[in-house]
């Protein structure tokens, strides 16, 4: 009986630290594209021509692969 009682807290106690290593990795993530978001902001406004090259070469690409 008392082993049921251990085991079930174990199970309990493994959930709520696999849920909380998730929320961790959800704020890395959300810290790291926020790391992006802003470096590729400082880019565009330092290399717009480029910016807008690149964009509309991507935008071609895409649009010759979907098209096909």
């Amino acid at each position: 009986m008392e082993e049921d009682i251990l085991n079930s807290l174990n199970e309990d106690l493994e959930d709520v630290i696999d849920e909380g290593r998730q929320m961790i990795e959800n704020a890395e993530i959300q810290d790291r594209f926020y790391e992006f978001k802003t470096e590729t902001e400082l880019f565009i406004r330092k290399n717009p021509i480029q910016s807008v090259l690149a964009g509309a070469l991507a935008g071609y690409l895409i649009g010759k692969i979907f098209k096909s």
